[in-house]
């Protein structure tokens, strides 16, 4: 539990139905599990209110998104982070009058909504067909202050770009999230990405000194007639990379890791990558190809 600059980071991972209140219901047992073990701040898995409907090209699935203020998911979750008095980011499909975006209410201790981050990078793939549904965010990279530390959050296929976790970094985080929906590969049913899709976020936490953590889905979903596995595996890095606590591939899990963010800070400037950094040699960063703009 957080004392001073302690805080501990809670994460569980589930396998969704097609039920919001079966999901709701689950989600909740989870995270009162995980507040009873001291967490202070509790991630939930990416659209976690159903299935992962982005396995197939439907209009019908349009009509599971809502505007923020009378989503299904929201209230219950504003009413038990009160309750529990800890942080809650909590993903959901927004719409917004004629757009409709994949994104995060990060829910504070009182129950109160700081603000909402839209995913930045869209995947477009076999069994990932998010361009269908979701436009690109248009919040840019968010960061907010909370009792419990200053958390970054990206969703999903954000984990990937490091200049996301890094632009995080550079806004003031201290930990950094990653709501997730993640398994097999349609194209590919001999790609298992489990351990790529890991060292890559962990890679985020040793780059940037912070922890990092993942909250994936579990078990088959069937939807339109097609199936996809989630291997689950869900996990917290601290500062170094190295795994602080990780689920497995099956079953739900309720992880815990405490970090004394004031200790971490220190650290972070003593190592001088902060400190070292050269924007003016980065433009190539700014480019799709690497290429001059002039």
């Amino acid at each position: 539990m957080a004392s001073g600059s302690t805080t501990t980071l809670g994460v569980v991972q589930f396998a969704c139905t097609d039920d919001l209140a079966d999901n709701l219901e689950t989600a909740s047992r989870l995270i009162h599990q995980a507040a009873g073990k001291g967490a202070n701040i509790v991630l939930v898995q990416e659209l976690f209110e159903g299935l992962y409907f982005c396995q197939t090209q439907d209009p019908i699935h349009f009509g599971r998104a809502h505007a923020l203020a009378d989503h299904p998911v929201i209230a219950p979750m504003q009413a038990l982070a009160r309750e529990l008095g800890i942080v809650l980011p909590v993903s959901f499909f927004e719409k917004k009058n004629q757009a409709f975006y994949n994104s995060i209410a990060m829910i504070d201790d009182t129950g109160a909504i700081l603000g909402v981050y839209r995913k930045s990078h869209i995947p477009d793939g076999p069994g990932y067909s998010e361009k269908f549904y979701f436009r690109p965010g248009d919040t840019g990279f968010k960061v907010w202050p909370t009792r419990f530390g200053t958390i970054g959050v990206g969703i999903c296929w954000d984990q990937w770009f490091p200049e996301a976790a890094r632009a995080m970094a550079l806004m003031g985080a201290e930990l950094i999230l990653y709501p997730t929906a993640i398994g097999s590969e349609p194209a590919r049913p001999d790609l298992d990405t489990m351990d790529h899709w890991r060292m890559v976020m962990r890679g985020h936490a040793a780059a940037n000194m912070m922890p990092v953590a993942a909250a994936n889905r579990i078990g088959a979903e069937t939807i339109g007639g097609k199936t996809q596995s989630y291997y689950g595996s869900s996990f917290i890095a601290g500062p170094d990379g190295q795994l602080a606590a990780d689920a497995p591939r099956d079953g739900e899990a309720v992880l815990i890791a405490t970090f004394d963010r004031q200790d971490l800070a220190g650290n972070r400037a003593a190592w001088g990558m902060f400190r070292d950094r050269r924007p003016d040699l980065y433009g190539a960063l700014a480019t799709a190809d690497g290429g001059d703009r002039t």
